[in-house]
């Protein structure tokens, strides 16, 4: 049986690789790049006498080798992952300079001859950092960048098209390979976390189903034997009653790492007993701050039905996802509001409807119109899109 102890680590090992599932890649990346910069070494050292400058030979060499161990502490020192940004891009000029020399270390006859440029393989390390931070257009891009330095110093274009190739491949693939791992550890990241809020949910559903909602549900149930506040008083605790339950069953809607939460979950918290709220099964993501504006907005919409209908009547919510923009209603089936009382409110400076619906959705940058009538009900419908989703 494994200790306490243990158990932790395991944890926050696992912890650890979600939160950075590319380290592996950047550790092999480290070993690859101590390879290819003593076989580049070891080449140049091994034909010395056949160098041009065989001094400047050495020192390129002695460069390749400091610069090695920069980005081994760059890339995988503490802090890396907000160094990353920044060490790749320096690091393909790092190794265009190094190729650079190429025509002033080397003879005439070692260019005719397609003898190996400075710093040979050792190069590619470059254009798998940047595929590594930036994805296949990172790859893409250095790897472009160091094939026009690679043919530019070379005497046949023709004989450097495959390793041109070669370093096209390498960056497209591992470039695509580091965006599917940071999908997938943020799907884990995500479910993890759904598995956690559901499990504190069932803990707290008991806690609370002990002792609050049956507080509630008792209030609720001896008040509609009662008459006047007495009674009014019950609707509410009904009313609370439904919104923990619901708060209970579904949890808050929280937000993802892109700043979006879920519309959709967080107008069902609306919900009570005489409010109903119809909402797509699939997530609705928007902005932060937009759902909780959206939810403002239906709110007071809400509140409105409670002074102006009564505190019993029903109220219906309806959201649609339109694909490019959201579309909610809210009716309820109260005498409507009469003609130009709106205009009236606003013209009187009573600007509690005007302001807090009409100047939230429009800050939106959407529209909101109320449909009445004697007798009809009031509906508001509030649409938002473009900027607001």
């Amino acid at each position: 049986m494994p200790a306490p102890g243990s158990t932790t680590t395991m944890i926050g090992a696992t912890e650890t690789d979600l939160g950075r599932p590319l380290e592996p890649l950047w550790r092999g990346l480290l070993v690859y790049r101590v390879l290819t910069v003593v076989g580049a070494v070891g080449v140049v050292l091994a034909r010395l006498d056949e160098y041009a400058q065989p001094v400047a030979a050495v020192v390129v060499c002695g460069a390749m080798v400091v610069w090695t161990g920069v980005t081994g502490l760059a890339y995988l020192g503490t802090g890396a992952p907000r160094r990353r940004g920044w060490v790749a891009p320096v690091d393909v000029a790092v190794t265009i300079a190094i190729m650079a020399t190429t025509p002033f270390v080397q003879t005439a006859a070692q260019l005719q001859a397609d003898e190996p440029i400075m710093g040979s393989f050792w190069t590619s390390c470059a254009v798998l950092a940047c595929a590594l931070v930036y994805g296949v257009r990172g790859g893409i891009g250095s790897a472009l960048a160091i094939s026009v330095t690679l043919l530019l110093t070379q005497a046949s274009i023709a004989n450097e098209l495959g390793d041109v190739e070669l370093l096209v491949v390498a960056g497209v693939t591992v470039g695509y390979a580091a965006t599917v791992l940071r999908r997938s550890a943020q799907r884990v990241r995500e479910a993890a976390a759904a598995e956690a809020a559901a499990a504190e949910r069932e803990r707290l559903a008991r806690a609370v189903h002990d002792g609050v909602l049956q507080v509630l549900g008792y209030v609720k149930r001896r008040a509609a034997e009662l008459d006047g506040q007495a009674r009014e008083l019950g609707v509410l605790a009904g009313e609370q009653e439904v919104a923990l339950r619901t708060l209970l069953v579904t949890g808050p809607s929280s937000v993802d790492a892109n700043g979006d939460r879920d519309l959709a979950a967080a107008l069902r918290l609306l919900g009570t007993s005489r409010v109903s709220v119809s909402a797509p099964a699939d997530p609705v993501l928007l902005p932060a701050r937009t759902v909780d504006e959206l939810v403002a907005v239906v709110g007071a919409a809400l509140a409105n039905v409670a002074v102006h209908v009564g505190p019993d009547a029903p109220a219906w919510v309806l959201l649609e996802d339109l694909g490019d923009g959201v579309e909610i209603s809210v009716r309820d089936a109260g005498p409507g509001i009469p003609p130009g009382r709106l205009a009236a409110a606003e013209q009187e400076g009573r600007m509690g409807v005007v302001r807090s619906m009409r100047g939230r959705v429009l800050d939106l940058g959407g529209s909101i119109e109320c449909e009445t009538g004697p007798d009809q009900g009031t509906e508001w419908i509030i649409k938002v899109g473009g900027s607001g989703r």
